[in-house]
Parts: structure tokens; sequence; C-alpha cells
């Protein structure tokens, strides 16, 4: 990490809010300021500011480069998987000491710059960050002091070496890279790197429990395959955007692909996460109802459980009726509040005749618009509405289940 003069650190201080592109142009003007590395703090600042406000406003945290902030976890994603952890570490203590009492060791894998780290460590009194980038592992070891997080050592190597010596701890978090050669992204475990499903048992040799943090892109059907021993398997999402697909491996026992509990979860604001639990065997043995017609609500699941493929499942669960197999939107003629995803009051649907579409849109030249299991794209589609975006109504046009599509009008609730 390198020394910043006080000329530069000023500099930082004092223009941190402003637009970095517009502060590249006047490097000139600051002979004594190091402008790359300003830059650098400033985009960094910002960027966590919005990612992981708890980090923000702590002087003297030193930021990466815009590349490593990009991929790491937000804070809400970060204190989700340390309350998974706390939570398994907590059912499984023949004690019943407090959840949140700090024991046990930790080792982080793969730890970037260090905020999946600084969150799960919170709850263990050992921990070991290990990272291939020296820079990252020079901001780790700076930063994690300035966090109150005295009690993890930083390690610069390579984590499948160090694994393979490393002493055994607690939990082992990874978070494999999920970028090919040619900076495509894979969908198959066995593509990433380090490949987890050859490093399993080992794995487990040296962690009773480990948790793996994946690509949302990453097939998870495949995942379940690959590796014997999943016990959990987490969709992760935040303010409704597929984030993270997580695994916990643990030593005891193994269950069969079809029964790992998938946990669906969307964390949005100060609120309580919506999540549904399920299983490949029970998604396959729910019965789901369908209706012919949109009723007076419509629902449409949240991203992780439309990632999850929970579609017969949260039919059940919340005695909704499907509009087609494959639409993937519900409906009710009684409110359900607690749904786990968007909900709207229907104030119309009709089909694409011309009269039909004129009726129901009224004199309404804004609205949002969505397509399920329909065949043109959103972009056909309002040029077609002549339908601009905004506004509070909300469109969907979608397929029954005779087939026939349809344009459904609906504003949100609750």
């Amino acid at each position: 990490m390198p020394a910043l003069n006080s000329e530069t650190l000023s500099f930082i201080h004092e223009h941190c809010n402003d637009d970095v592109r517009a502060l590249a142009l006047q490097a000139g003007k600051y002979p004594a300021v190091d402008m790359p590395a300003a830059i650098t703090q400033i985009a960094g600042r910002q960027t966590v500011k919005e990612k992981v406000p708890a980090w923000a406003e702590r002087e003297g945290i030193f930021y990466p480069v815009h590349l490593s902030l990009e991929q790491c976890s937000s804070e809400p994603a970060a204190r989700h998987k340390a309350d998974i952890v706390r939570r398994i570490r907590h059912a499984s203590d023949s004690e019943h000491k407090m959840p949140d009492e700090a024991e046990g060791a930790f080792a982080d894998l793969t730890g970037g710059f260090g905020i999946d780290c600084a969150f799960l460590s919170a709850y263990f009194r050992e921990a070991v960050y290990v990272e291939r980038q020296e820079s990252l592992c020079s901001i780790a070891a700076h930063n994690f002091p300035l966090l109150g997080l005295k009690h993890i050592s930083v390690f610069h190597e390579d984590c499948v070496g160090y694994l393979q010596r490393m002493q055994p701890v607690d939990w082992i978090f990874i978070d494999p890279a999920r970028r090919d050669e040619k900076g495509g992204k894979v969908v198959s475990i066995g593509d990433c790197e380090p490949d987890v499903s050859a490093l399993e048992e080992l794995l487990l040799e040296k962690a009773e429990h480990v948790l793996i943090k994946l690509s949302p892109m990453l097939d998870l059907t495949l995942a379940l395959n690959d590796l014997k021993h999943v016990r959990e398997a987490h969709i992760v999402s935040v303010s409704n955007e597929c984030k993270e697909l997580l695994l916990v491996l643990g030593r005891n026992g193994s269950l069969p692909a079809e029964d790992v509990p998938i946990h669906c979860t969307n964390l949005a604001g100060a609120g309580l996460p919506q999540t549904l639990i399920f299983s490949r065997r029970q998604e396959r043995e729910c019965a789901c109802r369908f209706s012919a017609v949109p009723q007076v609500y419509l629902y449409e699941p949240n991203a992780s459980i439309l990632k999850g493929g929970a579609f017969r499942c949260v039919s059940h669960i919340y005695k909704v009726e499907k509009l087609h197999p494959n639409s993937h939107l519900y409906t009710s003629d009684e409110y359900i509040s607690d749904f786990p995803g968007r909900k709207f009051q229907v104030l119309g649907s009709c089909g694409f005749g011309k009269k039909e579409i004129k009726e129901l849109l009224g004199a309404a030249k804004r609205g949002n618009l969505t397509v399920r299991n329909f065949p043109s794209s959103v972009a056909e589609l309002r040029k077609r509405l002549k339908l601009a975006e905004g506004g509070d109504a909300h469109f969907f046009a979608t397929t029954l289940t005779d087939e026939k599509k349809v344009l459904i009008c609906c504003y949100p609730t609750g």
C-alpha cells in the first residue's frame, strides 16, 4: 500500500464528494498531489458509501482499485452471510451460548477487499485472511485494526497452498473466481478457480463447515450435483436484484441433492428479509392451482424465488393461483400481504385487439411494463402501445392458461 503525502491526504479529504472524472482533468493544478492515488481513494470511498456505509464513515480506511470494489459484497449481503453462520453455530451449540459470543476459529481463503471476512470474523475469537494479491493484503492489514478487528491475521498466499497446510478451524469461507480465461461468465463450479468440487474433501478435513460464495449466474442444480456435502443453499437478492448463491457444506452426513433446503431471500431496506425455503423434491411434489383469468390481485415473486425455481411451492404456500405454467405470475381474490415479491391490484385486462387496448389504456401515455412468457420484448411492445416509461401504472404482458396473450393493468399495493 503506497504511503500518501500530506498534500494528497488533504486533497482526498477536501474533494471526497466531488466528481472524480472532473478531478482527473485538474491534475496539472495540483503538482504535489498524487492524483491517480487520490482518484482511487475518492472513487473508492464514494462506492463504499453506497455499498458498505458502516465502513465509509471510518477515517483512515484505504480503498483498492475499482475492480476489487465491484466484486466485493455489499453490507446487507455480508451481514446476511454472518447471520447464516451465527444461526448454524448457535443451533449446534450444545451449551446454548449466546449466538453472538465470539469463540472458535475462522478462515477466509479468498479475502479480497475484506468485507465478508470482517463481518464473518466478528463471531470468532481467531480469524485468518488469505489473499494472493499483495496490494489487497496490505490494505486489509491496514484497515482491519481501524475497524476494531485486531484478531484477524493476514497472509499473502495462494488459497490452495494455504489450505493444504493450515491448522483446522471451525468455519472456512471461500469465494472462487467466476470468469474464464477469456473473461466470460461461467455456469459450472468446475469452471471456477479454485475448483471447490475438487477441494471439497480437503475443505471439510480442515473445517466442520464451509461457506461457499458463488455467482447467481451459476446453475444451482449442477452445483448441488457436483458437491456431495451441501447442507443448505441460499439465493440472496438485495433490493430484488439477485446477487449471490451461497452453499453451506457440513461434515456430518450428506443430503440427496433434491432434499437440500434452498433458502430464497430478498434483503430490502430496513424491513425484515423476505424468505422462502423449499427443496427440489417439495417443488416437484407440490400441487399448483391455476386461474383462467387475473383476479383482484397480481403477484410477481422476488428475484431469488424466480432464480431458485420455487414456482409450485410459492403457489402452495401462499394459496395463490398461477396464470400459466411458464408465466410465473400469480393471482388471488384475497390480498396476501406477506407474499414474497411485488404485489399489485388489478384494474383490468384485455387481449391485443386495437379496440381492447385503447379501452384499457384510456388516456394513459406512460406506464411501467413487464413481459412474462410473451413473444415481444419490452421495447417492441412499448413501441406498439405508444407507451412511454414512468408513472404509477404497471402493465404486464403475459400468457394465460388457454394460451391467450393478455395485457394486465394494475397498481402497486403495500
